[in-house]
């Protein structure tokens, strides 16, 4: 099981770890890519900040983003895991997970990123500010940047399992799974019951949630019929969408009433 993941906005701080290596991140056929984006993020954010702020959407509040991109190179690297915060990791908590769900995690969990493309949890990385949705003058939009180096890498990733889209739609633009990858690919929806409307804080926990409980059981469904199985046998209330034809993905909505 492949389980794609958004990152968050909100970051924790680099710590004081070693810098990080480019070379030493999943997915290594992304280098390249990576090294594109990290160059010129790095040179955008050392010159003018208020063209910087412009390009990154950051407010003036937000300006000590700037800075911090300015020092991706040198700045300590600490596990993905731990740089992205906000209310789907908090949900997830992968540092109270037990020693095997955790070895589970690194091999499952791939977060997307506008700079990185996508990193394993137990990458090493260091804090910083860059959204999918982001244009940089050179490279221009980075989900069309990082769509032909994904669709090399990813399915590769992906091997022949479940794989599990819990991304938000920007993300989601990156790689859209094709062909036989897709007929095995559930893209999950979390939703009001009451409303039957996707609302933020419940999709977020709640997936959150979903991909802790299929960690700490151990379960690793073999394709979307099982995962919907799996779920309701974890007390999911789950709506299924079959694909609507062949090269397309499964769509679950999960129904939620209340987060506690």
């Amino acid at each position: 099981m492949l389980v794609l993941l958004p990152p968050s906005e909100g970051k924790a701080s680099s710590g004081r770890g070693a810098p990080l290596k480019l070379e030493s991140l999943s997915l290594p056929g992304l280098t390249e890519a990576r090294e594109a984006v990290l160059g010129e993020l790095v040179e955008l954010c050392a010159g003018d900040e208020g063209k910087a702020r412009e390009v990154l959407g950051l407010s003036e509040g937000l300006r000590g983003e700037v800075g911090k991109n300015t020092e991706l190179r040198t700045a300590g690297a600490r596990p993905a895991g731990e740089i992205y915060t906000g209310v789907l990791y908090d949900a997830l908590e992968l540092s109270s997970l037990d020693t095997a769900a955790k070895r589970r995690a690194a091999r499952q969990l791939l977060v997307f990123s506008g700079l990185w493309g996508a990193v394993g949890v137990a990458d090493r990385i260091p804090s910083y500010r860059c959204s999918m949705g982001v244009k940089l003058p050179g490279l221009g939009a980075l989900g069309a940047h990082w769509r032909t180096p994904m669709a090399a890498a990813l399915p590769e990733a992906a091997g022949d399992g479940l794989v599990l889209d819990l991304r938000s739609s920007a993300y989601a633009a990156a790689w859209k799974p094709k062909g036989e990858v897709a007929g095995r690919t559930a893209s999950v929806r979390v939703l009001h019951a009451p409303t039957r409307k996707v609302v933020s804080h419940f999709n977020k926990a709640t997936k959150g949630r979903i991909v802790r409980s299929l960690l700490s059981a151990g379960i690793a469904p073999a394709g979307p019929s099982e995962l919907v199985e799996a779920l309701r046998d974890l007390g999911y209330v789950v709506e299924v969408a079959p694909p609507k034809g062949p090269g397309k993905a499964w769509t679950l909505d999960v129904l939620v009433d209340e987060i506690h």
